[in-house]
């Protein structure tokens, strides 16, 4: 038996084939979940044509995370479809152009706070949508809420308020676990070293990191490879790791134990 045989899976972010949550989908299907894909504004035709590779993933739902009426109807959605979930992938993550590589005074409070509501408090508002769902999976056989995270434990270059979201991201990770526990419930982060995606390539000076990390990581690391966050993900989902919560899973080479 695979290691997600009969789970149901709710993965977001998924745009291109280069996405970390690409790879996620990708990963979970060949190890036997279904799964169902999420698209928001311009982005949804990208993700409709990205789902048809990866065969069958049913309709893509419109789920913008600012938007708490799309958040009820695509989980009326999986309702209808899946009756249960039993993981959700959270791959949101949005700043302003003068919240990443400008430094901490050039963007206003307005854009900190899309930053912080696309990036952070949407893992809360999304996870709060679909709880009747994972409820229902965690009283079964529990439910693995998953995000995607970058180290917000230190201040790197460039990265400036999105690592603020980031750290905030882990900090209200371990206060989800703390309250799902009881249902059933698990929460926990990935932290990935970095994976030339579209996402990254809209950070400017992000290409610094791309082109030294694997010089620092003890285990080396490869940019164009998704797969060891993906299968992070994976045994998060997993019943292999059905004790572990509100706990970010490097999968970085080894850089967050060196530094760089």
């Amino acid at each position: 038996m695979s290691l997600l045989t009969g789970k149901c899976l709710l993965i977001t972010g998924v745009l291109t084939s280069d996405s970390l949550a690409f790879t996620v989908a990708q990963r979970a299907l060949e190890e036997g979940a279904r799964v169902a894909l999420s698209g928001a504004g311009r982005g949804m035709s990208l993700t409709r044509r990205t789902a048809r590779r990866l065969g069958d993933v049913g309709e893509v739902l419109e789920l913008d995370v600012t938007v708490p009426a799309q958040m009820d109807e695509a989980r009326d959605a999986l309702r209808e479809r899946f009756g249960r979930l039993d993981g959700l992938l959270h791959a949101i993550g949005y700043a302003p152009a003068d919240c990443l590589g400008h430094g901490m005074l050039a963007a206003s409070a307005a854009d900190v706070g899309t930053a912080f509501e696309i990036s952070t408090y949407s893992l809360a508002g999304l996870t709060k949508a679909m709880l009747p769902l994972l409820e229902v999976a965690g009283s079964d056989t529990g439910a693995s809420v998953v995000g995607l995270d970058f180290d917000g434990t230190r201040a790197w270059p460039v990265y400036d308020w999105m690592g603020v979201a980031k750290a905030g991201l882990e900090s209200l990770t371990r206060y989800l676990a703390k309250e799902l526990g009881p249902k059933g419930i698990r929460v926990n982060l990935v932290a990935s070293g970095p994976v030339r995606t579209i996402a990254a390539k809209s950070i400017p000076g992000f290409a610094a990191f791309e082109d030294t990390w694997g010089d620092h990581a003890p285990l080396g690391w490869d940019v164009h490879d998704a797969t060891p966050a993906a299968n992070a993900a994976i045994a998060l989902f997993s019943d292999l790791l059905k004790a572990t919560t509100g706990h970010v899973l490097h999968a970085d080479g080894g850089v967050h134990t060196i530094g760089m």
